[in-house]
This record gives structure tokens, C-alpha cells and sequence, in this order.
């Protein structure tokens, strides 16, 4: 699949550049002429991404988040969001609705929100060397564009 488009994004783990990280995906993605709904999912599913590697990531400290966004020939987006923080020792267990690893304010959520935000979702992990989530999403051609 040939990719059309790409941006690359550095930050730092701090949860203010949550905000930052969604907004930037959704200007982004804005060049495939998403619907609001559309976008909303997008923003939804990076922002889940995103507080995943800075709560988790990095519990206590700060560390380095890049997300990368593309476009591919097929209308879909694709986001990567990589940490290099602790790292996931069981990534079918973390996909568990409700479990967390977090402290009693976290919902265990964020894996489900993504899913079903996305059209798939893949996460790689290894202990120690960080997580990386890749998500896509195929944005619906609106007739007559």
C-alpha cells in the first residue's frame, strides 16, 4: 500500500502534551475530509494512546512519546504512537477490559476505547524497551469530493 502523506511528532511525556498530540492528528487527518464522528474517533484514540504512554510509560519520570501519522493510498490513517518506558510484560492481559495497571482512577479502558474507535489496532511490547501502538482508520470518501 503506497503511502501519500506523513508527519512525524517528538514530545516529551508530559500529560499537556496530550492535548497537543490530538489536536495535531486531527489537522492532519482534516486533509481526507473527515466527518466530525470521524474525527472525533481519531482524537479519541490518540488521546487514549497518548495517556497510556505517559501514565504508564513513564510512571516516574519523563521520557520521549513520537507519533508518527500517515496517509495511505486506500483514504486510511494510520497513527504510531512509541515509547521507550517500561514496557508491557503481557500485552493480551493489558487488552483486558478493566485491567490496569495504574492506580484506582484509572479505568483499564484505554486498549477497548482505541479498538473500537479504530478499524485495528496492534500493539508491540517488550519489557523494558517500550510499547508501540499502531492504529488505522479508513476515512470514508464523501460523495461528490
Amino acid at each position: 500500500m503506497k503511502l501519500e502523506n506523513h508527519v512525524s511528532l517528538e514530545f516529551p511525556s508530559r500529560s499537556s502534551n496530550e492535548g497537543f498530540a490530538r489536536t495535531a492528528a486531527a489537522c492532519f487527518a482534516a486533509q481526507l475530509d473527515p466527518t466530525l464522528e470521524e474525527i472525533n474517533d481519531v482524537k479519541t484514540a490518540v488521546s487514549e494512546a497518548v495517556t497510556n504512554a505517559i501514565v504508564h510509560a513513564y510512571p516516574d519520570t519523563l521520557g520521549k512519546i513520537v507519533m508518527k501519522l500517515r496517509i495511505r493510498e486506500d483514504h486510511s490513517l494510520e497513527i504510531v504512537v512509541r515509547d521507550w518506558g517500561v514496557g508491557i510484560a503481557d500485552v493480551e492481559q493489558a487488552r483486558t477490559p478493566l485491567f490496569t495497571t495504574g492506580s484506582e482512577e484509572r479505568s483499564g479502558m484505554g486498549f477497548t476505547i482505541m479498538e473500537s474507535f479504530m478499524d485495528s489496532l496492534k500493539v508491540r511490547s517488550a519489557p523494558g524497551k517500550g510499547t508501540t501502538v499502531t492504529m488505522r482508520r479508513k476515512i470514508a470518501r464523501r460523495v461528490g469530493r
